[in-house]
């Protein structure tokens, strides 16, 4: 594997000195891009460019192609793992991810298998290695997977929902078949993610966007318990470095130390809690990632700047901090705001290192 040109990422995770903060977004390869959306209408449907190799390479690449980012994060969907269990996945236009199988009965939990991943999942796996290959060590590159907790809502549900009654019915009525469930889910995704650092990826993310909906009893219980089964099986070291592991629960607040406490590397922040109050109360055992508000962007150049800085003095001075939105940047944005955004992160992060 060729050298790291740009390692400022991967050292602020583990807490280590940078000349500046480093940054990148969530959903950074999306549908903000114009070439994106030509990408998109070339590959045919949003699965059919998840499952092109080429095709997902090419639209992780795109956002560095146009902006200094300080990493690539892999173009892929969270809901790859059901789809490969056999659950039928579609994504119908405007209506969201749609599952044709959902799992909602003893038997159909006990059907579920942990998929192969250089199997049922190999498009994916080759997507991360034709990914490092082509960005030849400018930035690392992120490999990540939904939370248990965050794929089984979609598999309990049958796709998005608004109250969640389904799998919260579930954990309440049949709290040993959820169980069930989310132990295979865990499962698949320890060996997914652990696939994905053996094809190449230099850090990884669990995304648990659906952590927050639940009272703090129940997200010990039957979220943060399968992420750190999760951290606790995963590869840290490859290629002769660290593999650092970044933990993200939105809406997931008030449960930092808990999180801080299952031994990943970082925390991602949303944009509801201030980074100082974050890092007053993990000091240093974690990194935080985060946390300006997506629609900041919508804002002027002059603005986002401004923002920037208030979100830079939040962390203060000192290692430990890579910029990032607090959710994933909307559709509707220009991509010149984002450009600003970007040179506002180093050019401002400069003195907080010094």
């Amino acid at each position: 594997m060729s050298e790291l040109k740009n390692d400022r990422f991967l050292r602020a995770l583990l807490r280590q000195p940078v000349d500046v903060t480093p940054v990148w977004m969530m959903r950074q390869a999306g549908r903000y891009l114009p070439e994106y959306r030509a990408t998109r209408a070339k590959a045919g449907s949003f699965m059919d460019l998840c499952k092109s190799p080429e095709l997902a390479c090419e639209v992780t690449i795109q956002p560095l192609d146009r902006y200094p980012l300080d990493a690539a994060i892999l173009f892929s969907d969270i809901l790859t793992i059901p789809d490969a269990m056999g659950l039928g996945l579609s994504f119908n236009t405007g209506e969201g991810p749609q599952f044709a199988n959902p799992v909602r009965t003893p038997q159909d939990v006990k059907n579920l298998g942990v998929p192969d991943p250089e199997g049922e999942l190999k498009y994916v796996m080759d997507a991360v290695r034709t990914i490092r290959r082509e960005l030849n060590g400018r930035v690392p590159l992120i490999g990540f997977s939904g939370s248990p907790w965050t794929l089984a809502t979609y598999m309990v549900e049958g796709g998005g929902s608004k109250e969640f009654g389904k799998v919260k019915g579930m954990i309440f009525d049949r709290p040993d078949l959820a169980h069930q469930l989310l132990d295979t889910v865990a499962q698949s995704v320890t060996s997914y993610l652990n696939a994905q650092i053996a094809a190449g990826a230099q850090a990884v993310m669990i995304f648990d966007t659906w952590g927050g909906l639940l009272t703090p009893r129940d997200y010990k219980e039957f979220s943060l318990r399968y992420m750190q089964q999760i951290v606790e099986q995963l590869t840290r070291e490859a290629d002769g470095r660290k593999v650092p592991v970044i933990m993200f629960t939105k809406g997931g607040g008030q449960w930092l130390e808990a999180m801080a406490d299952t031994g990943c590397d970082a925390l991602g922040i949303d944009w509801t809690l201030d980074l100082a109050d974050a890092r007053g109360r993990v000091g240093d055992r974690v990194a935080l990632q985060g946390n300006m508000d997506p629609c900041i962007l919508y804002a002027s150049p002059e603005r986002i700047r401004t923002e920037v800085g208030t979100v830079l003095k939040s962390f203060g001075h000192g290692n430990g901090h890579v910029f990032n939105l607090g959710h994933g940047i909307h559709p509707h944005i220009d991509p010149e705001n984002v450009g600003a955004f970007i040179n506002a992160v180093h050019d401002l992060s400069k003195p907080y290192h010094q």
